[in-house]
């Protein structure tokens, strides 16, 4: 019975830690949504980070990939206030950096083929 106990414990615990996760978030004025988003968009942000750093010509189609992750990454970053991803805003400007390189280099090579 005890056991039993600890467990209904532990769920209860939890439970109450993801409301308060929860509740916090929205008092921030966020949607839990986003604030996934915002999660996995950070995630992306690390790998596209190395990415911009290591490579420095892409093919094409990577730079068609990078564009599409990066527009996915500053739109999940939108939705959420700025005090949240401060710590981060030296890999956000990095890849803001190599997506506007990677656009004016598109967009010259396209003007150069009309």
């Amino acid at each position: 019975m005890t056991v039993f106990t600890i467990i209904y414990i532990l769920v209860f615990v939890i439970f109450a830690l993801i409301a308060y996760a929860v509740l916090q978030i929205k008092m921030f004025g966020m949607k839990v949504k986003d604030f996934w988003s915002f999660i996995d968009a950070n995630q992306m942000l690390d790998k596209l980070y190395k990415f911009a750093k290591q490579y420095e010509n892409m093919s094409p189609q990577e730079q068609i990939i990078y564009l599409a992750e990066a527009e996915k990454i500053f739109n999940a970053f939108d939705k959420v206030p700025d005090t949240l991803w401060e710590e981060e805003y030296d890999k956000y400007k990095e890849v803001l950096k190599k997506y506007k390189d990677i656009k004016m280099l598109r967009w010259a090579e396209t003007d150069k083929s009309k």
